[in-house]
């Protein structure tokens, strides 16, 4: 199997990095005024979500922190549809691998499946809300602000997502994922997350915006009034940061990793430009043709959706799919697409060779090969030789290594490349 040569390359993204992330929390904290109108004594429930988000524990700390200092009762509800198997165990053990637990924050994580129904929306999706949520005297979100994988809008991820998908919990988030397919999720976020506002019961969110290397890069202490706007606002920010494959079109993208610790799809599906509508239909996206994936994250606890969004995987992946956990997550989307399985073979050089004859290329020594660690992770991976004068068009890019031959152990796996030590260009 003869291959295209590896360069090693960086993008080189502005980085905007905060010095001090708690630091930055507490000051968003102390400056927002509807933080400042809550009463002392007030039981605040502060809700965390299963995503990978950067420093999560630290942000979380500080704003449990931050409310004793108000002499306020914090404590911490998960707020995330139906991840952790939707079992109130398995959401509290995905905040406990996040290191948030009783013991770190210095208060209660509790964690319940229980909603309440707390209205309509014109639409006529019924809307409910986490009971020990709405049964305390205020409650705030911290939340990513971000792209969705799975649709496009002027809201997408962030605080009202989670109003809507992670305090309905798994009833709600079936039931409005259902209702997405008809009306769109961005409408039904935007009218659940509008009778969520309507009981009173929420606080603010704290908005988290990350930059192309996945550093906490800014935070913001939202409030109720004008909500909705200052996201728009700050989705529209933080989409300017997206990183992308730095090529026009790649015939076949290995990824080390996916996991629901990187995205809720495993994989960004607008890196991979892959989704519901299927392949190659974001725009300003590269085409990508094949994607070999070979392993899931420990962090993903056996939930391997967005599996069938890749062409080909090993068995080590395969193998690690808990189905019931998968299969949960995706019949909740009411999308059953991205949990169903691919092909695969017991190793990385097998699935090389099964899967380069599909790519289009009657020789496959002519096949462009990307090979990146993760989704979330684009700041340095693998370019094949035939990409190289291209990629130096881009003034972005940086190049670490002379082109190398693609390596495999006795195993027949391959070497894990984007580890080893950089040579001079």
């Amino acid at each position: 199997m003869k291959l295209q040569r590896m360069v090693r390359i960086r993008q080189n993204f502005a980085e905007r990095k905060l010095p001090d992330v708690a630091a930055a929390v507490r000051a968003e904290m102390e400056a927002a005024e509807w933080a400042k109108a809550v009463p002392a004594g007030s039981r605040i429930a502060v809700g965390a979500g299963s995503r990978g988000i950067s420093n999560i524990d630290i942000i979380a700390k500080a704003v449990i922190d931050f409310w004793k200092s108000r002499d306020a009762k914090p404590f911490i509800i998960p707020v995330m549809g139906s991840h952790g198997a939707a079992s109130a165990e398995g959401q509290a053990d995905v905040l406990a691998h996040y290191g948030i637990t009783e013991q770190t924050m210095g208060a209660p994580v509790v964690s319940s499946l229980e909603v309440v129904k707390i209205g309509a929306t014109p639409e006529g999706i019924d809307v409910s809300m986490d009971r020990t949520g709405l049964e305390s005297d205020g409650v705030m979100l911290l939340s990513r602000v971000k792209w969705h994988t799975s649709f496009e809008g002027k809201l997408e991820s962030g605080v009202h997502k989670m109003m809507a998908i992670g305090l309905g919990k798994w009833e709600g988030a079936k039931r409005y994922h259902a209702w997405s397919l008809r009306i769109g999720m961005e409408q039904v976020i935007r009218g659940v997350g509008k009778i969520v506002l309507e009981t009173g019961k929420m606080l603010g969110g704290l908005a988290i915006l990350e930059d192309a290397y996945h550093n906490t890069a800014e935070v913001y202490a939202l409030g109720v009034a004008g909500m909705v706007e200052r996201e728009e606002e700050l989705l529209h920010r933080t989409k300017a940061w997206k990183a992308n494959v730095p090529v026009d079109e790649v015939d076949l993208l290995i990824i080390d990793e996916m996991g629901k610790n990187i995205s809720g799809t495993g994989m960004d599906a607008k890196v991979i430009n892959r989704g519901p509508q299927g392949p190659n239909k974001w725009p300003g996206v590269p085409i990508v043709r094949r994607i070999f994936t070979r392993d899931l994250t420990d962090m993903s606890y056996g939930n391997a959706i967005g599996i069938g969004l890749t062409d080909i995987v090993t068995d080590r992946l395969f193998n690690k799919i808990d189905f019931n956990a998968t299969w949960i997550n995706s019949l909740t989307a009411s999308n059953p697409m991205p949990s169903k399985a691919p092909i695969h073979f017991p190793t990385d050089r097998e699935c090389l060779e099964k899967i380069l004859p599909t790519c289009g290329r009657l020789d496959i020594s002519d096949c462009s090969i990307v090979w990146i660690r993760n989704t979330m992770e684009l700041g340095e991976m693998l370019a094949s030789e035939n990409l190289i004068e291209q990629l130096e068009q881009n003034h972005h890019i940086e190049f670490l290594s002379e082109p190398r031959e693609i390596e495999f152990d006795e195993a027949g796996n391959l070497v894990g490349a984007l580890a080893a030590e950089p040579v001079a260009h």
